[in-house]
């Protein structure tokens, strides 16, 4: 392990960085049941996503093992949130434009996904990739930490844990920041939500007794501290569906199936690719979608990188990060496995910041995270049981410390202010980091050509800066 992972020059040790691999697997786990739901539009238990589910936890163990063995970085990869969505919505467009079934548009979108891999995989072995990260202005890079945190913090918070309450007419869920804690009253709370607000209660409770046994035993340098605050959140929510909501937390297991559906993934997504379908839908629009996706998907990635390599203080004085192209290489190749398997664009997942807080350094972390992966095609009704209270306990959690990096930043310098300012506020509402670091970048020219500084501005961030406008405003 030494000589492969250089551990002691890493400053790190075996059990460290495998805690820190399983603290990353559990504040992500949810991804495993989550990205089928989305990519099959929840029909779960049908051939297709059963593949999906599959595909999931293939793409991501071979990702996050590349990213372990070519990069050596505590690193993991899944197919992204967000992309996901944006997947699920072209396959029903596809399926209602070519009057086909959704498998058929579901694999024809494959096409777009494994073209993108293709593409990112040349941009990386040529080192363009690297060359689009050097060209991030520093305002914009010191920003991109404390934004992924405070975006953290809003999953953690705001997204993460749903609460139901359909038998009141109700189809979407409840969240805890914006219906708790913004109800007027928690009478006019209850009234809405019926019985699940016990449920609701149980949550929040849960979410910050998780966060604060977290602090608390940071504060007192225990490096598991992420993952024994999710592990305490967790019995809390077991014990308080036991107690109050009288459910057994564990019911799940007694009628789980432990064996892989690996027939319907030969079926419906492995190497399942629609070609025909593909070209199809017609050229420009392939090609606007390809587009579409290699830009989201590679700023997302270089933000994940940038943002929680600083702030475990793994860049050298200019805040580039070490085998930044391996990174993207295995980031390429992560992409490129999904396509094949069957799922949408695998990424690296700011969930990584969990275990690096949990002291990761280098990629035994990742392989750690990615033999779980694997694991998870015969255990996935137990990864399913955890909570997501205890998941969002760990995000708000790893966002609150990522927004030290604030401290960086000179906010009497407009130059870094603004873009900062706009990453802050846009990453969290946005929901993406990639269309943050876009409007970061745009608000970060526009300053430097108004001021009568554009000459200070390099040319490949006015080409980046102009492709994002482009995206943004474009109408196709």
């Amino acid at each position: 392990m030494e000589k492969l992972f250089k551990l002691k020059e890493k400053g790190t040790n075996v059990k460290t960085e495998i805690l820190a691999g399983l603290t990353t697997f559990m504040t992500m786990a949810y991804i495993i049941a989550l990205n089928p739901n989305l990519l099959t539009g929840f029909d779960v238990g049908s051939p297709l996503w059963n593949g999906v589910f599959l595909a999931t936890c293939i793409a991501s163990a071979i990702g996050t093992a590349f990213m372990a063995f070519l990069a050596n970085q505590p690193f993991v990869m899944a197919p992204g949130m967000g992309l996901n969505s944006f997947f699920a919505v072209i396959c029903g467009n596809v399926a209602a434009m070519l009057n086909t079934d959704y498998t058929s548009a579901f694999q024809a979108v494959l096409c777009i996904i494994l073209v993108e891999g293709i593409v990112f995989l040349l941009l990386s072995a040529f080192n363009i990739r690297d060359k689009i990260v050097s060209a991030i202005p520093l305002g914009v890079r010191l920003g991109i930490g404390p934004a992924i945190g405070l975006m953290l913090m809003n999953i953690g918070f705001g997204s993460n844990v749903g609460v139901y309450a359909e038998g009141n007419g109700y189809s979407s869920p409840f969240y805890a920041m914006r219906d708790f804690f913004g109800a007027m009253t928690p009478s006019v709370l209850k009234n809405s939500m019926g019985a699940e607000y016990t449920t609701m209660v149980l949550t929040v409770i849960t979410m910050f007794l998780g966060l604060f046994v977290t602090i608390l035993l940071s504060k007192k340098g225990k490096k598991s501290a992420v993952l024994l605050g999710m592990l305490a959140a967790s019995i809390v929510y077991w014990a308080g569906e036991a107690i109050f909501l009288h459910v057994n937390p564990f019911a799940s297991l007694t009628t789980a199936s432990f064996i892989p559906p690996f027939k319907d993934m030969v079926d419906t997504t492995l190497f399942k690719f629609n070609f025909k379908g593909f070209f199809e839908s017609g050229w420009f629009t392939a090609i606007t979608l390809i587009i579409t996706f290699c830009m989201i998907d590679m700023f997302d990635t270089i933000g994940t990188l940038v943002g929680t390599a600083s702030r475990a203080g793994m860049v050298d004085k200019n805040g580039n990060m070490p085998k930044m192209k391996e990174a993207l290489l295995s980031d390429a190749i992560g992409t490129v496995a999904g396509a094949c398997t069957g799922t949408s664009t695998v990424t690296t997942f700011i969930e990584s910041a969990s275990g690096v807080e949990a002291g990761g350094r280098t990629g035994l972390t990742a392989l750690t995270t990615a033999v779980l992966f694997l694991a998870c095609m015969f255990l996935a009704p137990i990864a399913a049981i955890i909570p997501g209270a205890a998941t969002s306990a760990a995000l708000i959690y790893v966002g609150v410390l990522m927004l030290q990096g604030l401290k960086n930043v000179n906010f009497e310098d407009m130059d870094q202010m603004l873009p900062v300012s706009v990453m802050l506020i846009g990453m969290p509402i946005s929901g993406s980091i990639g269309h943050a670091i876009g409007l970061g970048l745009i608000s970060y020219t526009f300053v430097k050509v108004l001021s009568g500084k554009a000459k200070e501005v390099s040319v490949l961030t006015y080409v980046i800066s102009a492709l994002f406008l482009i995206k943004f405003f474009a109408v196709v």
